[in-house]
C-alpha cells in the first residue's frame, strides 16, 4: 500500500493508556495511544521502539494484540496488527460484573427519594 492508501482506512481519535510488551524487553511499558484502528494505533511514549519490533498491546476491552513497528518518529510510533480488531470496543466502558459483592458505594440507590420528604437536619 502506498502511504495515500493508507489514509483512506478508518480510524478513531482517542486518548487511551494501554500496556506495551517489546519483543526481547522485558517488562511492560506504559503508551497512549492517540488514534487506532482495526488494522492499528499510534501512539506515544518515552521507551525507544525501532521500526520492525515485534511487539504486543493490551487494549481494554479487547486483550494482548500482536503487531510491528509501522514507523517511529519522536516519541510518536505506529503499530501494525498482525490481526485485524474492532476499534469501537477500546471506546466502550470496561465491563464490571454486577453482583451483590459489590461494595454498596458503588452500586445504584435501591430507591429513589423525594426531596420534600426530607426533614431538614
Amino acid at each position: 500500500m502506498s502511504d495515500s492508501d493508507h489514509r483512506q482506512i478508518g480510524r478513531d481519535s482517542l486518548f487511551v493508556l494501554a500496556d506495551l510488551r517489546i519483543d526481547g524487553v522485558e517488562g511492560e511499558q506504559r503508551i497512549r495511544v492517540r488514534n487506532l484502528s482495526a488494522g492499528g494505533l499510534m501512539a506515544e511514549t518515552t521507551c525507544k521502539v525501532l521500526r520492525g519490533q515485534l511487539v504486543w498491546v493490551n487494549l481494554r476491552n479487547i486483550g494482548w494484540t500482536e503487531g510491528s513497528v509501522a514507523w517511529v518518529q519522536d516519541s510518536r510510533f505506529g503499530i501494525a496488527f498482525r490481526e485485524e480488531i474492532d476499534p469501537l470496543l477500546a471506546r466502550a466502558p470496561v465491563q464490571t460484573a454486577t453482583n451483590s459483592d459489590t461494595p454498596r458505594f458503588v452500586r445504584p440507590p435501591l430507591a429513589q427519594f423525594d426531596p420534600a420528604e426530607l426533614r431538614k437536619i
